[in-house]
């Protein structure tokens, strides 16, 4: 015998309202929280990038006393926590994901690690013959530019605006700071490329929680 509440909605609206709730929680469930994606990557770039600024300053004598290592220490550390943190919040989410979404996630991710390599190498290659300030704006500016692009890049993929004005947004922020020049660009990426994200993920976390 079937439950009346196992019965379809007999009002044509009530059942257009009943798909689109199903449909909303089924988003929900594979969307992963937009804080636990951008917050990471924004606390890194924060921090980060601003020792950086505090250490390799646009003058001769840095603003901070500390180790030299420790602006590049830190940095690394920090992306490498950032992107363990966003891996796991992406895997809980589209962990069951299957077939051509599936496939464009995987291919994405692979542009971004394939991508990052060849950074690396030409950054490496280029390093010797530059001048210890530029060596640094070299790596920062290339870093944060392929972050722009692959960002924009994603947003076309998944028709995502918001993700899509982000990357314009870090793009925008990368090409003032490498205008800026040495010293300068670590400042406007820390503040505006890393409060940016924190502020896409409260934005996107606020947007999630209006479609509930």
């Amino acid at each position: 015998m079937i439950a009346d509440d196992d019965l379809p909605p007999e009002d044509p609206a009530a059942a257009l309202r009943l798909i689109d709730e199903q449909r909303a929680t089924a988003a929900r469930q594979f969307e992963p929280d937009p804080r636990a994606y951008y917050w990471p990557w924004g606390l890194a770039w924060l921090i980060g990038f601003g020792l950086h600024f505090l250490y390799y300053s646009p003058g001769d004598t840095p603003l901070v006393e500390m180790p030299s290592w420790l602006p590049l220490t830190v940095l690394f550390v920090l992306l490498a926590a950032a992107g363990a943190v966003s891996a796991v919040a992406g895997a809980r989410a589209y962990g069951q994901v299957t077939g051509e979404s599936a496939r464009r996630g995987a291919w994405y991710g692979w542009s971004w690690g394939l991508g990052f390599l060849t950074l690396f190498v030409l950054a490496g290659r280029l390093s010797d013959s530059l001048p210890p300030d530029l060596v640094g704006l070299l790596w920062s500016a290339l870093a944060v530019g392929l972050t722009g692009i692959l960002h924009m890049a994603g947003g076309a993929i998944w028709l995502d605006r918001p993700l899509f004005l982000l990357g314009v947004w870090i793009t925008v922020v990368n090409l003032l700071g490498t205008i800026a020049g040495p010293g300068w660009h670590a400042l406007i990426v820390a503040v505006a490329g890393g409060g940016g994200m924190l502020l896409a993920g409260l934005l996107g976390w606020l947007r999630r929680r209006g479609r509930r």
